[in-house]
């Protein structure tokens, strides 16, 4: 694990620490597929506040959390903004192919609860 330097850094595993029961468990819960996804489609690090999401500030928190100890976003500070990247790298390098299975198969979820008016979650 990369260890943080300064009271900012935050700590996030290496790629070689970085496992399939930890990704596979991050990615299990709606809201944090729900910020992989919205990672995935803007292509670039976004912000804490980018994200309109159906839980407190703290929940919030925890669930960025899981996803950086688990390896799939790098989380930095620019300036007072805490941004958040998709290690879409890494994931593909250790995992060909797991990302895009996932988000694929989310989307196609997400177009059976439309058509049958389902709620996600």
């Amino acid at each position: 694990m990369t260890t943080a330097t300064s009271p900012r850094a935050l700590d996030h595993p290496a790629r070689d620490e970085i496992t399939l029961e930890g990704v596979l468990h991050a990615l299990s819960d709606a809201v944090r597929l729900s910020i992989v996804r919205e990672l995935a489609r803007e292509g670039e690090p976004l912000s804490c506040s980018h994200f309109d999401l159906p839980v407190t500030k703290s929940t919030t928190t925890h669930h960025f959390r899981v996803l950086r100890e688990a390896g799939v976003v790098h989380q930095g500070y620019r300036g007072t903004a805490k941004l958040n990247g998709l290690r879409e790298d890494d994931l593909n390098a250790l995992f060909p192919g797991l990302l895009d299975a996932v988000l694929a198969a989310v989307d196609a979820q997400e177009l059976r609860r439309s058509a049958t008016g389902t709620a996600s979650g």
